[in-house]
């Protein structure tokens, strides 16, 4: 199966990078219904960080967001809201359905995952680079404005700005008076 066709399949919902259970049941040559009772006779290998149920409003969002009708593979509307299947669902999926079929879409499921979570590191690693290009620009900008306009001070504020900086080294030299001790507070015990 063709990386691109997979990686086109795989959705960002809750957080999470997802294919849902009728494009695994496509990839898999299996019925909807035949997947996901697969799925329900074996739900304990499938906790929420594996596989989750989408809400209406997630469905519609995606189907929205992708320009999709109603239907699913043209045969009508759903009944049911689809399963989302994170990659490690995916994996356990290999344990539940185990035709050749199934074994080849894993692998190449698997290798999509793979190329996403690597073509998002590099993006992050290029982002955050060009981040801090744009940061470092902006602060030698402010660092040249703060020289000019300290360039740009007269001789007498120089001079009230020294006699400043003298009064408050002064002020820090001087020692506090030491406090008289206080009474403490409470009862004492009789041995």
């Amino acid at each position: 199966m063709e990386l691109q066709i997979i990686q086109n399949k795989i959705h960002e919902i809750r957080g999470y990078r997802v294919i849902l259970d009728f494009d695994l049941a496509d990839m898999y040559e299996v019925e909807t219904k035949y997947l996901k009772r697969s799925v329900k006779n074996n739900i304990e290998r499938f906790p929420t960080d594996f596989m989750f149920e989408l809400t209406k409003n997630e469905w519609e969002s995606l189907r929205c967001k992708n320009c999709t009708s109603n239907t699913v593979n043209g045969r009508g509307g759903i009944r049911y809201m689809p399963y989302a299947f994170t990659e490690q669902g995916v994996a356990m999926l290999s344990s539940v359905l185990k035709s050749e079929v199934a074994i080849n879409v894993n692998i190449a499921i698997m290798r999509a995952f793979v190329a996403i979570r690597q073509l998002i590191l590099n993006n992050k690693s290029i982002l955050k680079i060009e981040e801090l290009e744009e940061r470092i620009i902006r602060l030698e900008q402010c660092v040249e404005i703060g020289f000019k306009n300290n360039n740009e001070i007269n001789e007498d504020t120089r001079t009230q700005i020294e006699y400043i900086y003298d009064i408050l080294g002064e002020l820090q030299t001087v020692q506090k008076q030491p406090e008289t001790p206080r009474k403490p507070i409470g009862f004492k015990i009789p041995d």
